[in-house]
């Protein structure tokens, strides 16, 4: 049995490193931050990789230590009455610690996205141009809740050149610690600067604060979390942020679905894990196929236990469906709840999404080509898909090894933020004495 006095936990406010003042702590980070960042924008594919490899298997050697100090994270958590979806994105295992490593595992047998030649052209002066990819440079991580994002995150910023600063939230405290210093050993092992991974080693929020004003020493900002989170980061920051709002993912089911194909999908889209930013909130059904369509995939989702709320359409067809309202559509619950409107074809469907969605992951489910294209086009999200449940909304299953988030903004990158969307490019002009006339 694993002994959980081994490790303090560390209560709200609490600052690890007690010698500094939260502003002095956080600009001694950013300054360190910066001088490792120097390092790992040279360091070779092969230092990366072999930091990254030895990282893995401390995570696998340690992953009895990681487990209880998840313990005392859960044990916190629950004392502070977090909510079932919290608790199942905090909770870490023996398989989810594996999961963490094999995600780096697969983040090694990447491509480095570094050194890649985007572009490239001749002008008439004989000018050669190239555009070339290269690390964003310092990042700030803000997330809540999910220890495994440590891990993602920390190694996706590690193999793309990118240093990096990590500030979980004080629910996962004790998982990250564990984490991080795997990380940091396996830079160390690899002659790299164990600073190009930090973690905030305080709960105060206060460090958020100031980690937003290090315009100095970051060039990004990543928040992961609620929607205060997001909010708050969007407000305060001074340094650019790559922003992940909600996840209110859509199904539509089409009249031209295959019944049974409907009743899985959505039943997968809602209750594999309802507490993912792609588990699907709102179901779409065309008005059409109402009669045909609805009742089997309703009764899938209230045997697995789901909440039903509809429209008035919608109940009249079962006396199960409890009523929605309009805060509804417009509520990530992250709970075995998901609220059921009928709409007027794809059309209709389309401006449900406009009108309500965050711009996350929408789904359409139908046999018809014409009709999924003339969805997949008119429907502007970050990820868009055909007969498939949107809980594929993750790093991993686009094979991109692991995600830093799934980005919801329209610059820079959206989807799933991997390797390529944690670099920009410079451009590199190549003559033999050319001057301009």
């Amino acid at each position: 049995m694993i002994a959980r006095t081994r490790i303090a936990p560390v209560a709200a406010d609490e600052t690890v490193d007690a010698g500094l003042p939260i502003p002095a702590l956080m600009a001694d980070m950013g300054r360190r931050t910066r001088e490792a960042s120097t390092a790992l924008r040279m360091a070779s594919t092969a230092a990366k990789n072999a930091a990254l490899v030895e990282a893995a298997r401390l995570i696998r050697a340690r992953s009895a230590d990681i487990v209880a100090a998840n313990v005392v994270d859960m044990d916190a958590a629950r004392a502070r009455g977090l909510n079932a979806a919290m608790l199942d994105r905090l909770m870490l295992d023996a398989r989810r610690v594996e999961g963490m490593a094999r995600g780096i595992d697969d983040i090694v047998a990447l491509p480095d996205p570094v050194g890649e030649t985007i572009a490239e052209w001749v002008r008439p002066n004989g000018l050669r141009f190239s555009r070339v990819r290269v690390p964003i440079g310092r990042i700030g991580v803000i997330y809540e809740s999910r220890p495994n994002v440590t891990a993602d995150a920390g190694a996706l910023c590690l193999k793309s050149g990118n240093a990096v600063i990590l500030r979980g939230g004080s629910e996962s405290f004790h998982s990250s610690r564990a984490i991080v210093a795997c990380l940091r050993d396996g830079l160390a092992k690899a002659g790299l600067p164990g600073d190009c991974v930090q973690l905030v080693p305080t709960t105060d929020r206060a460090a958020v604060g100031e980690m937003l004003r290090l315009t100095e020493h970051l060039n990004l900002i990543v928040p992961r979390g609620g929607k205060a989170l997001i909010e708050r980061v969007m407000a305060d920051s001074r340094v650019p942020v790559l922003k992940h709002f909600d996840g209110l993912c859509h199904v539509y089911v089409d009249r031209d679905a295959d019944i049974a194909m409907a009743r899985d999908v959505v039943a997968n889209a809602k209750m594999r894990r309802v507490g993912v930013c792609g588990a699907a909130e709102t179901l779409l059904i065309d008005r059409v196929a109402l009669a045909t369509h609805a009742k089997p995939v309703i009764d899938r989702l209230i045997e697995l236990g789901c909440e039903v709320r509809g429209d008035a359409e919608v109940r009249r067809l079962d006396n199960r469906v409890l009523e929605a309202t309009e805060e509804d559509w417009r509520t990530e619950y992250l709970a075995p709840v998901i609220s059921v409107a009928a709409v007027d074809g794809v059309e209709g469907a389309a401006r449900h999404i406009a009108t309500w969605g965050s711009g996350h992951t929408e789904s359409i489910v139908t046999a018809n080509q014409a009709t999924a294209d003339r969805f997949l086009d008119a429907v502007d999200s970050a990820i868009v898909m055909h007969n498939a449940s949107t809980q594929f909304a993750d790093g991993g299953e686009f094979g991109l090894g692991a995600e830093i988030g799934i980005s919801t903004d329209r610059l820079h990158a959206r989807g799933p933020v991997g390797l390529v969307e944690l670099t920009t490019y410079k451009n590199v002009v190549r003559g033999d004495g050319t001057i301009r006339p």
